[in-house]
């Protein structure tokens, strides 16, 4: 089943693979890491803002930690077991869909409650939604071991290669910009804009699929976060460039981000490494087929020359960028958890608050399966 292969070294002679502003597929990074980052400013806060509201959760970068290559696992998608009438996840829930064809915002569940058939139907409805943002959550509050376990349900949690993590718990994967954080702002005397489409990690050889993300504190408005539907995104396709793209392979390489992470003080976990593969791949609970290239870490397309391979993959960008009918924006508000199928979707922060106001989130991130394609008519 699986079609993907993992590469630890660079590979010298793809197109792009190593250039950090090379064609449509260019690394960005618009958050400072540790050079931007104040202690005290984030314990103690400022006359302006207030301290950390979850300082357990604050970022550390310890460079004395390395860790192994990851090693291939065996994935179960708990999607596959669940109870299609979702009745033990959603008998006292509210949920409203945001948009026709990706997303909806559940109230009356508490995801820390839930039973191991709710975990299961949870994952499910993840899969149908894309993306499911749950309010009035109490998983911030929990203790960060407590959260983490409840992400082992879903896979084996990924330990980023170059993220800030909570002290003693390197599977949890921070988002933070901290009080006065200017990266933003420096990001963008260069840039017009902060997107960045992206599935996450993709370079590994076992990407993430069910993914959460919650959030401690966050800009008294703005800091959204854009996801789009990448299996609508294929459907959009004609048969005929659908056609075009069954076998087709691609590099996704994590060589930009540990490079940039070095040169901003950071750290690298784990060497990076750098993986192919299929430019689409097919959900194992769903079954749908959904684009799976981002201009994060998707560098080249596998046979294709440089120009060859930039004007298809630039062509598939601007099809998920543009396609306003298929993406959602999801507000933050205090106790919401969003939940979202790396599989088949990308998503980017928006960069759009200049006060001075922090936003802090926690992401758990369970590996899943080796992407696959399967039949074209599959």
């Amino acid at each position: 089943m699986a079609q993907t292969e993992v590469l630890t070294a660079p590979i010298a002679n793809a197109p792009g693979s190593l250039g950090l502003g090379k064609g449509p597929s260019e690394y960005k990074e618009p958050y400072g890491g540790p050079q931007a980052y104040s202690t005290a400013t984030e314990t103690k806060g400022t006359a302006q803002q207030p301290a950390a509201s979850h300082p357990e959760y604050l970022p550390v970068w310890d460079p004395t930690l390395k860790y192994p290559p990851l090693k291939p696992f065996h994935h179960h998608d708990h999607g596959l077991d669940a109870d299609p009438g979702l009745k033990e996840l959603l008998h006292n829930a509210t949920v409203a869909d945001l948009t026709p064809v990706i997303g909806a915002e559940v109230h009356g569940v508490q995801l820390s409650h839930l039973s191991p058939a709710g975990k299961d139907q949870l994952a499910l409805l993840v899969a149908q939604k894309k993306v499911v943002a749950f309010r009035d959550q109490d998983f911030a509050n929990l203790p960060v071991e407590s959260a983490l376990e409840y992400g082992r349900y879903f896979g084996r949690l990924h330990i980023h290669p170059t993220s800030g993590a909570p002290n003693g718990f390197p599977e949890v994967h921070l988002v933070h910009r901290g009080v006065n954080d200017t990266t933003a702002q420096d990001f963008l005397e260069t840039r017009t804009n902060s997107i960045t489409w992206h599935s996450d990690v993709t370079y590994e050889q076992q990407p993430p699929g069910t993914t959460f993300l919650y959030v401690f504190d966050g800009p008294t408005t703005g800091g959204d976060t854009l996801f789009v539907n990448q299996a609508e995104a294929y459907r959009r396709l004609s048969p005929e460039f659908r056609h075009r793209l069954h076998g087709l392979k691609a590099l996704h390489s994590g060589h930009e981000q540990a490079q940039t992470s070095r040169a901003r003080g950071g750290i690298v976990r784990r060497e990076p490494v750098a993986s192919i593969h299929p430019v689409v791949r097919t959900h194992p609970v769903t079954g749908e087929k959904a684009l799976f290239v981002n201009p994060q870490f998707t560098r080249h397309i596998v046979g294709y020359k440089k120009e060859e391979s930039d004007y298809l993959l630039k062509f598939l960008y601007d099809h998920i960028a543009l396609g306003q009918d298929f993406q959602v924006r999801v507000k933050w508000a205090p106790g919401t958890v969003v939940v979202w199928d790396n599989r088949v979707t990308a998503h980017s922060a928006v960069l759009d608050w200049h006060n001075g106001q922090r936003r802090h989130l926690a992401r758990l991130t369970p590996q899943a399966e080796p992407p696959f394609e399967g039949g074209l008519h599959q």
